[in-house]
């Protein structure tokens, strides 16, 4: 099963928002987030994404099927410094899980910019942190460090690496 990673378009900013209400719903069982009177969760706009030059919107289609999307700073959420690309959001659909789609996803996301990564988990989201290693110590072939912060810039491991370097 391949996936195709897509840079969303502007007129694909509806499809995002819409993938994004079910990210929501999965994190819900990390964040406690309720839905609103509308039955839908808040959600910031995500038309920064079509308006910043170091945010990257992806889109990930199977078979012409949408199957989830990837979030890509070029800033540290860190340390604000430019040029460090960092994994903001990342989703995929239920029903694409554990088929190696996600790893796929993430290695072609990691090649769509060279250089320095961040990518971080939530303390709590042990799921996440398991499938981050995996695909990093694999996508790097094991050189890459692993912090775990406890500081108000974040709270949870980071996972970080040069993928120049591989």
């Amino acid at each position: 099963m391949n996936i195709e990673l897509i840079v969303a378009p502007p007129e694909a900013a509806g499809v995002l928002e819409n993938l994004f209400q079910y990210y929501v719903h999965d994190f819900s069982e990390v964040i406690p987030m309720d839905v609103a009177a509308d039955g839908k969760f808040a959600l910031r706009s995500l038309q920064a994404y079509w308006q910043d030059a170091w945010r990257h919107p992806f889109l990930a289609r199977v078979a012409g099927h949408y199957a989830g999307f990837a979030l890509v700073h070029q800033r540290s959420h860190l340390s604000g410094e430019p040029g460090v690309c960092d994994v903001a959001e990342f989703f995929v659909l239920r029903r694409y899980r554990r088929r190696g789609l996600g790893a796929a996803l993430a290695r072609q996301v990691f090649d769509s910019f060279p250089g320095r990564w961040e990518v971080r988990q939530l303390a709590a989201n042990r799921a996440a942190t398991t499938f981050w290693r995996s695909v990093i110590a694999d996508y790097t072939h094991g050189n890459f460090e692993q912090t775990t912060l406890d500081d108000p810039r974040w709270r949870g491991p980071v996972q970080r690496f040069d993928n120049t370097a591989r």
